[in-house]
């Protein structure tokens, strides 16, 4: 799932187009390191949307690479995922990234495809829910409101936009790809 903030990030950014193709052999070198999709023996020859639609861990570390860390890790920070999503219940932690200065290579090839990187699931369903509703980060809510007996309203949450992640076109063509994976 992680996948999909990669995906998007790629596109918004300019460093992959719907019509870009891609060669999977099952495996990919990186700096010193091999590192294997998860369909032995890979997935051959497939443009990037089939990439996505096999959740091809290959296109997914060539992309994130292509993004580069340092932009790739401004996405992180506008998808929210390395800070609190402001739901209302307590104790909601953040998730864990490498520190920038720190991250190798090698790092941003396996970000790219959701490991190097913890995040907690709302964060996670937070910035997913981005990519397909225009590019709005919404402050996420569990709670609507609380009426009390005689129907009047005590609290009431209303949708809060953070901040935009990709734009609305890049948003309507990953929603078309991500209704392709389930179709």
């Amino acid at each position: 799932t992680f996948k999909i903030i990669t995906a998007a990030s790629a596109l918004e950014e300019g460093a992959v187009r719907l019509s870009d193709s891609f060669y999977d052999p099952g495996y990919i070198k990186v700096a010193d390191r091999t590192i294997r999709c998860w369909q032995g023996g890979g997935h051959g020859s497939q443009t990037f949307a089939q990439g996505v639609q096999n959740s091809c861990n290959c296109l997914f570390m060539d992309i994130a690479q292509k993004v580069g860390a340092k932009r790739f890790y401004q996405y992180l920070e506008l998808f929210g995922v390395t800070e609190k999503t402001g739901i209302d219940m307590s104790g909601e932690a953040s998730g864990l990234t490498i520190a920038l200065e720190n991250v190798k290579t090698v790092d941003i090839a396996r970000m790219g495809f959701g490991q190097a990187i913890a995040i907690t699931p709302i964060e996670l369903v937070t910035a997913c829910a981005s990519v397909v509703n225009g590019g709005k980060l919404m402050t996420p809510y569990i709670l609507d409101k609380v009426v009390d007996k005689r129907g009047k309203i005590i609290v009431q949450n209303y949708p809060i936009v953070r901040r935009n992640t990709i734009s609305k076109q890049t948003s309507a063509i990953m929603r078309e790809i991500l209704e392709s994976v389930v179709t």
